[in-house]
């Protein structure tokens, strides 16, 4: 048996008790069994080792996991090194850029959005401040954190419109939004600078995350605001961060801090969910929105906690295990496809859908929080298929697909083959699009769609 440790080697933040969430939620609390190990009858008291977090003796907080994979467990047995360190900075690091990317995106929804806030990369894309500054953000704490090893990192972001002679006043608004976060970094258990950050020293930290990933060694991959135009519209978006070892995904975190958690308002706008709460406001202190998802390799389980930005302190024992849907029948079951139509075909995914018996309308939201519906059981399909000469990169699916498999659902290409992560920067040998399922007979019956359909598409 394996384990995964989270012990305090961070400095430890002070426990906060966090409320229950609303009444559909899915996992543990509506007493599924976790299937890294048998269920214990209710009147007895858990067993030390049942693939949850428990309180330690040192008041730390432990995560015991009995899955396989990666040499027998999360521990590293087999020969294989545990992760518990790297889980639980990584956890910490996207807590912090959910913060800073809240902050901005309310100055954005305040603020008139064509006055220079949104800026546009080559590709035509949007870029904001909250780009920026979470890569720099991450970088620096990653760096904090593993200062006695080299941090390697793929990122999507440069600094070439910041260090341009048109960019100086945007590079301090990226200055005053990381320090804004790092300097509260020890209420997420983390260390801030000494001083505040320079622009040189911002600049850098961006800079630092120019890795190109590959087949060897261990790299960290980061989207900082996955969903960028959904981000700028006050609607859905994710900070992706993964860590990539010998070209496995070993680890994966998602920050979804619009996240609703009633599957119902993932329909609507953000906006309109925004408008709604102010004219019937929750209840004081309830969990209404956002969440980091979090799984690792093997374990066989994922987890899910509210944001410390809304709630106060990290406090690891408010992290509650998700699962996928049990749904298997196409009928009743509900696919995510990306809202962008640039780089998709909705024409496409719409006839597969139909030919397999889908009728309900289809999700359509933002970045990778597809990928965080499918492993909360909120959504059962997730399918993308990419237009001529679009090349999907790897931090726009890697924490997402481990976060699924370990939730119990199943991510590959159309081939029914692993995505694979050892080769760059791109998912190269891709198999004509990407599907992921609650299970596997939704999965087996998309893959034999996409077959029987693929020779008549004009993708």
């Amino acid at each position: 048996m394996g384990s995964l440790r989270l012990s305090a080697w961070f400095s430890s933040a002070a426990a906060r008790g966090f409320p229950p969430s609303p009444s559909d939620w899915r996992g543990r609390e509506r007493g599924r069994p976790s299937r890294c190990a048998p269920s214990s009858p209710a009147s007895a008291a858990p067993p030390p080792s049942l693939g949850r977090l428990q309180v330690g003796t040192e008041h730390a907080w432990q995560w015991d996991c009995l899955g396989g994979g990666l040499g027998g467990g999360l521990g590293g047995g087999g020969g294989r090194r545990g992760y518990a360190k790297e889980m639980e900075a990584a956890v910490r690091v996207v807590q912090v850029a959910c913060t800073l990317c809240q902050r901005v995106q309310d100055s954005l929804l305040l603020a008139d959005t064509g006055s220079g806030s949104v800026h546009s990369k080559l590709d035509r894309s949007p870029v904001t401040v909250a780009d920026w500054g979470v890569q720099a953000t991450v970088s620096w704490l990653l760096s904090d954190c593993f200062r006695d090893e080299n941090v390697s990192i793929v990122a999507e972001e440069d600094d070439k419109t910041l260090s341009s002679s048109d960019g100086t006043a945007l590079l301090e608004s990226v200055v005053a939004a990381v320090n804004g976060c790092l300097v509260e970094a020890p209420k997420y258990g983390l260390r801030s600078p000494e001083k505040d950050l320079r622009a040189h020293d911002v600049l850098q930290a961006i800079r630092k995350c120019s890795s190109t990933g590959g087949p060897k060694g261990r790299f960290w991959v980061l989207d900082p605001v996955d969903g960028t135009l959904g981000f700028v519209r006050g609607d859905q978006y994710a900070i992706a961060l993964a860590l990539i070892e010998d070209g496995e995904v070993v680890l994966g975190v998602l920050g979804c801090p619009n996240y609703p958690m009633k599957k119902e308002w993932l329909n609507y706008h953000q906006r309109y969910y925004r408008l709604m709460s102010k004219v019937a406001p929750a209840t004081s202190g309830s969990w209404n929105k956002g969440c980091v998802m979090y799984a690792h390799k093997g374990c066989g389980q994922a987890w899910m906690q509210p944001l410390v930005h809304d709630f106060g302190m990290l406090n690891w024992h408010n992290s509650r295990e998700i699962q996928v849907s049990s749904v298997s029948d196409p009928v009743s079951a509900t696919f995510c496809e990306p809202v962008e139509k640039a780089n998709s075909s909705h024409s496409f995914t719409a006839g597969l859908a139909h030919s397999v018996g889908l009728r309900n309308r289809p999700l359509r939201v933002y970045s990778m929080v597809k990928y965080a519906a499918i492993a909360r059981g909120d959504a059962e399909i997730f399918m993308k298929f990419a237009r001529s000469g679009y090349r999907e990169k790897i931090w726009d699916h890697a924490a997402g697909v481990v976060i699924i498999q370990e939730a119990g659902g199943v991510v590959t290409d159309a081939g029914g083959r692993p995505l694979d992560f050892s080769r760059g920067v791109y998912l190269e040998g891709l198999d004509r699009g990407i599907i992921a399922c609650s299970g596997a007979l939704l999965h087996r019956r998309i893959l034999g769609a996409v077959d029987a359909s693929w020779n008549s598409s004009t993708l």
